[in-house]
């Protein structure tokens, strides 16, 4: 009776990992959605509102959800204190400060920081072209995960049930 106990919890177990490693997939591809969210916003206050950029992240950061938030009140303060010489550094540190919780894949953090690295010293055409772009990368970043997203669910899913009874099998 205890082996067979002892069978089913490593079998709901490892099925379990399973699941939350699909689940994990699924809130990586909300982050990166919620990201383009953002920075279509900030495109769209750049471009409609004329605002310098300080202004530009607080009328942001009123409408997104922590710790995008934070972020954004950060990059407002700091544009407008300018305790930093150039833009891409206040970017960039704001950055590894405040969004490192989301543990973003390095491809797509250093896509996020070369976006600041344009985006302090331009008009604000070549700025919109310069967003324009990232949120294009970042389309294609976005349509990746998702493709890969269903076959690595599906995956994680078999190889927790079949990891389980693996397992099941060796210690019985």
């Amino acid at each position: 009776m205890q082996r067979f106990i002892g069978s089913l919890l490593i079998i709901a177990a490892t099925t379990g990992a399973g699941i939350a490693y699909g689940t994990e997939l699924q809130r990586y591809l909300e982050k990166l959605l919620y990201i383009r969210h953002i920075v279509y916003m900030l495109k769209g206050e750049i471009e409609y509102s004329n605002a310098p950029l300080g202004e530009v992240f607080g009328r942001v950061a009123v409408r997104t959800k922590d710790p995008y938030r934070k972020w954004l009140r950060a990059m407002e303060k700091q544009v407008e204190y300018r305790e930093e010489d150039e833009f891409s550094k206040i970017w960039n540190r704001s950055i590894d400060r405040y969004l490192k919780e989301l543990y973003l894949k390095s491809v797509h953090s250093i896509q996020l920081k070369e976006l600041g690295t344009f985006l302090g010293q331009l008009d604000p055409d070549t700025s919109s072209r310069t967003m324009q772009l990232y949120l294009n990368r970042l389309e294609l970043e976005i349509e990746k995960v998702r493709e890969g997203m269903a076959a690595k669910k599906r995956i994680s899913n078999c190889l927790g049930v079949m990891g389980g009874i693996f397992l099941v099998v060796i210690l019985i």
